[in-house]
């Protein structure tokens, strides 16, 4: 397996160490210092993905196809970076559903073919890790909980997301989302069937994803409810 050596591991290592000590800090010594690090965070995170097109730009590499910022990661990397500045409940809701349930996915299994210090490695890490970071630390270090209804309202914008980048594809040639094909590296599609029904299957893997990532913020809502019934009682 590609992914099992010292260039993939040591950036994971990396961002659960970095995750869980801001997280436990925040919930330990909560204060203005997390607008500070929130706000450095939106601002690595929109750099680090704008820095791409210049990148493609010079290595003469730039293509509708494969260049425009419309990869579920992308999109969620700045929606995390605006929900890290303003903290809007459905900004943080995309940045934590779609970071943990599809940034986290790209992170742990990457489609990427270059190596450490190259730029795109970095980039790729970059990015992808901050988005993660940024999930995490908005709904744990902020304790800003998806609200009730979340996961309905999540999977339809998604698949709405996807209709509209399925046009791109058909428009630029591209495969962005891989809604045309799996990546060549592999990933979790791979385990899912050929085209199309790994795009079937994928929907249901995200309803389960969204359900299992929402799932301790219902059992929270259920007790809250339950707790308010017996007072009221």
């Amino acid at each position: 397996m590609g992914w099992l050596n010292a260039e993939h591991l040591v950036p994971l290592a990396a961002l659960l160490v970095v995750a869980g000590g801001l997280c436990a800090a925040a919930r330990r010594w909560p204060g203005s210092w997390q607008d500070v690090v929130a706000r450095a965070l939106a601002v690595i995170i929109v750099v680090a993905l704008l820095s791409w097109q210049p990148y493609l730009l010079l290595q003469g590499r730039w293509s509708p196809a494969i260049a425009l910022p419309v990869q579920l990661c992308d999109v969620g990397g700045f929606v995390a970076a605006a929900a890290l500045w303003w903290r809007k409940p459905l900004l943080v809701e995309v940045a934590y559903f779609w970071g943990l349930g599809g940034t986290l996915q790209a992170l742990l299994t990457p489609d990427l073919a270059d190596h450490f210090p190259s730029y795109p490695y970095l980039q790729f890490y970059v990015t992808h890790g901050t988005v993660v970071l940024a999930g995490l630390f908005l709904v744990i270090g902020f304790g800003l909980q998806p609200r009730a209804g979340s996961v309905p309202r999540i999977f339809f914008l998604t698949l709405g997301f996807a209709a509209s980048v399925a046009t791109i594809d058909v428009v630029t040639g591209g495969n962005y989302l891989y809604l045309r094909h799996i990546p060549p590296g592999g990933s979790l599609l791979t385990l899912m069937g050929p085209w199309p029904w790994y795009i079937v299957t994928g929907v249901a893997a995200a309803v389960v994803a969204l359900l299992v990532l929402d799932a301790p913020f219902q059992i929270a809502r259920i007790r809250r409810s339950g707790d308010a019934d017996r007072d009221v009682g």
